[in-house]
């Protein structure tokens, strides 16, 4: 059975991001309700809310975009589109790169790009290189498909702190 061709979000970032947090490609429950980090399974609400101080798993999706663009995170994806059947990195066919250097050469406050996974870091820092005065960080994957627990997760991931308090 062939894999569909699955089409990315658009990224939520402003002027004031000054981290950009990229994953690799919406799975299909993102991809169904049409907000990133859907699953239920994720731990990225959970991660990225320990990171900020605050409970984003209580909040309506819209308000939980709202919070991390008044914080300063920004979120996006390496790969534009992608030939998948299901949601795991490993069935990623046929990639399309997003335009991550547009992008962030586009935002004049960025401090740091985290990538969310090992195929993240591994495309974003192909396709970004260097970029003058921006940190690149690679996270363990909030996936439940990665089983690493909570805890070696939160203390990667809250690495990001000094970045968002600023």
């Amino acid at each position: 059975m062939p894999a569909d061709r699955r089409i990315g979000f658009p990224p939520v970032v402003d002027a004031a991001t000054r981290l950009l947090i990229l994953g690799s490609l919406p799975g299909d429950a993102s991809l169904k309700a049409a907000q990133y980090y859907a699953h239920p399974r994720n731990a990225f609400w959970p991660l990225i809310g320990g990171v900020l101080g605050e409970d984003l798993t209580v909040l309506p999706y819209e308000q939980r975009i709202d919070r991390l663009k008044a914080r300063g995170v920004g979120l996006w994806d390496v790969i534009a589109s992608a030939e998948r059947s299901g949601s795991l990195d490993a069935a990623i066919r046929s990639p399309e790169a997003a335009d991550l250097r547009s992008l962030i050469d586009g935002l004049p406050a960025l401090r740091a790009v985290a990538f969310n996974g090992k195929l993240a870091a591994k495309l974003g820092r192909r396709i970004i290189g260097d970029v003058n005065g921006v940190r690149l960080i690679d996270l363990p994957s909030s996936s439940p498909a990665h089983a690493v627990g909570m805890t070696i997760k939160a203390s990667s991931w809250n690495s990001l702190t000094d970045i968002v308090s600023t």
